[in-house]
């Protein structure tokens, strides 16, 4: 485990973690907590916007894809009202669509699952502007039709009926792939 000082976290060292994984997101509050961190979590959008907007934290970790709605609009609570707030996003249905539609309204990351401690840390408290290497492997013909998917997805705000019209696909079908995890 990496030994974080408090003059990295800063005076505030509020935390909220924002996943409908139970189990998870109480592992990672204990994880962060011994880092220094102050969690406080929420398992729903709703409650993580209720925190964002009365308690709006120095950090958080929010995941993407939540039972009652999207991450996103946690997100964007957040921005409302803590402008300087670090937000990584995290997901198990990692996307480029998604990385860049979270990075757009104010996350300055986003990690895919399975991420620790350390690296949710990381990234966090990261202060480099430098740009990451590239792939050492290329992405398949599936997944690149999958980013394609997302990317027209999350320009019609999440709306499958338009989405569907605009890929000229049918809307089942649409939402069959999207139910889907992203392939290899």
């Amino acid at each position: 485990m990496q030994d974080i000082g408090a003059a990295e976290i800063g005076a505030d060292c509020s935390l909220l973690l924002v996943d409908d994984d139970d189990q998870f997101v109480k592992r990672l509050a204990r994880a962060m907590e011994k880092r220094g961190f102050l969690p406080e979590t929420a398992e729903s959008v709703a409650s993580g916007k209720e925190i964002a907007t009365t308690r709006p934290p120095a950090y958080a970790v929010i995941d993407l894809r939540l039972e009652d709605g999207n991450g996103l609009d946690v997100v964007e609570a957040l921005r409302d009202r803590r402008p300087d707030c670090r937000i990584v996003v995290l997901t198990g249905y990692g996307a480029i669509a998604t990385a860049v539609a979270a990075v757009k309204i104010g996350a300055i990351d986003y990690l895919s699952k399975p991420a620790d401690a350390n690296d949710i840390t990381n990234a966090l408290l990261s202060r480099n502007d430098a740009l990451p290497a590239p792939p050492e492997n290329p992405m398949s013909a599936d997944r690149v039709r999958w980013e394609h998917i997302q990317r027209v997805y999350e320009m019609c705000d999440r709306n499958v009926s338009e989405t569907a019209r605009r890929l000229n696909m049918h809307r089942r079908t649409l939402q069959r792939i999207l139910a889907k995890r992203s392939p290899r």
